[in-house]
This record gives structure tokens, C-alpha cells and sequence, in this order.
């Protein structure tokens, strides 16, 4: 990890206990949580709105590679390392989104059989 990535890993490590109880919660319904941007803006040291990115996170582990993102790199490391979002993440297909207003998305990305309604999943066994 380079400086900025640990920056921001001290910055999500803040928020993680809030964080698990969302990805629970996120089961139900999607959850976001608005981080303080004096926060983020300390870690890097800089003023700086436009932080973006989306990770969707299958079997476990992120989809691509985000080599160039240091914000997304710090909370990947992050989740993976905490035991209790490690497991969730690989019961569950997960999507967090992070936004310019500072906003963290979390929801749950269900398979098609999981979205179908049991009525149409006997339908669709036949």
C-alpha cells in the first residue's frame, strides 16, 4: 500500500463497525452511509470533491482492478480483512458505491433464480 492508500484505509477502518451492521442490514433493503469529508480531505491532504467508484464484489472478491483508484484500493483491503464483511461477502454478491457527496452505497445484488418469485422458480424448473 502506498501513503494516500493507507490514509484512506485509517478513514474506512473509522467507519467500519458502521459499515458491517449495513452490509447485514443491506439483505433487506440498500444502505448508505455519508462519511465526513474533513476526513476524507485530511487523508490526502488536499480539497478535493469527485471521489467515485463502484465495486461489485462476486464470490467474495471485487470484479476488476482498480489500480488506479487509491480510495477504492484502501476500502477493498479493508473489507476483505474484517472476518464478519469477509463472510458476508462470500454468501452474497455485494455493490458499494461511493459518490462525490460522500455517500457510500451498499446494497446486495441477488442472482436471477434468488430474484424470481417461487411461483415462477417452479415454473422455470419445469
Amino acid at each position: 500500500m502506498n501513503n494516500k492508500q493507507i490514509a484512506f484505509a485509517g478513514v474506512w477502518n473509522k467507519y467500519l463497525p458502521a459499515i458491517r451492521i449495513l452490509v447485514k442490514k443491506a439483505a433487506a433493503a440498500e444502505q448508505v452511509i455519508t462519511l465526513n469529508q474533513s476526513d476524507m480531505e485530511r487523508a490526502v491532504g488536499i480539497k478535493k470533491s469527485g471521489y467515485r467508484f463502484s465495486i461489485d464484489f462476486v464470490n467474495g472478491r471485487p470484479d476488476l482492478l482498480y489500480s488506479n483508484n487509491e480510495i477504492a484500493q484502501a476500502l477493498i483491503s479493508v473489507l476483505t480483512e474484517d472476518e464478519v464483511i469477509r463472510e458476508y461477502l462470500s454468501g452474497n454478491n455485494y455493490t458499494f458505491s461511493f459518490n462525490n457527496k460522500y455517500q457510500l452505497q451498499i446494497k446486495i445484488n441477488l442472482t436471477q433464480k434468488e430474484a424470481m418469485s417461487p411461483d415462477a422458480q417452479e415454473s422455470a424448473a419445469r
